[in-house]
């Protein structure tokens, strides 16, 4: 069996947490992706014979980790979706950025454009997050961000943050170039159970490493 961060599993569904630049789904790269490593998980672990079933029913970009569902059914995906579209998942993220902010509601539009970036738009499709300022790094200039995604736009959070001038640490695309990983974690997951119903809620802290070594995460 892989290294896989297994949360919680059962019959309809399987939570983990995504590691830095995994793919959540295959892509033409042919790269290893969440989908693969969960199908052989489960492959091996319930000794599985023929193809193994797992749906996809959200994405982290390649370069951003945290706490990931996936459906074992179709019934699953279909009612995981169901509650993906309709905004009925809370989804929270830790993010270190750029200089100074305070709590806020960011609204934008924002537009994919064909090199795979997206950018801020009025013909694009709207966007909004909701922010606290956890606490602020003098000597780095940056501050930690407790992060409510309402709104799944691509790069969405990357992208209103910097488009305000208080891009992502260690974000290549749309901050400066960097060697570190992208401070970018989804450290929370809340939503109803595709077939019991009940309210399952996840909680994972990124590891002390890089720019997270600067703050204390007391939430």
């Amino acid at each position: 069996m892989n290294n896989l961060n297994v949360l919680y599993e059962d019959n309809h569904i399987i939570v983990v947490v995504k590691p830095y630049n995994i793919l959540s789904q295959g892509d033409n790269t042919n790269d290893l992706s969440m989908v693969d490593l969960i199908k052989d998980y489960i492959k091996k672990k319930y000794n599985k014979p023929g193809n193994v079933y797992l749906g996809l029913v959200h994405r982290l970009d390649r370069p951003v980790s945290g706490i990931m569902v996936f459906a074992r059914t179709s019934k699953a995906a279909g009612r995981l979706s169901s509650s993906f579209s309709n905004h009925e998942v809370v989804k929270k993220y830790l993010a270190i950025v750029h200089g100074r902010v305070y709590d806020d509601t960011l609204v934008d539009y924002i537009e994919r454009g064909n090199d795979g970036k997206s950018f801020v738009s009025p013909k694009g499709k709207k966007a909004i997050l909701e922010y606290k300022c956890l606490s602020y790094n003098k000597e780095n200039d940056c501050s930690l961000v407790d992060i409510t995604l309402k709104t799944g736009r691509h790069h969405q959070i990357r992208v209103q943050f910097s488009s305000r001038g208080h891009y992502l640490l260690g974000d290549q695309k749309y901050g400066v170039e960097d060697r570190e990983q992208i401070c970018l974690f989804s450290y929370y997951l809340e939503f109803v159970h595709p077939v019991t119903k009940e309210v399952l809620k996840f909680k994972y802290f990124p590891e002390k490493e890089g720019y997270w070594k600067l703050f204390n995460f007391d939430i």
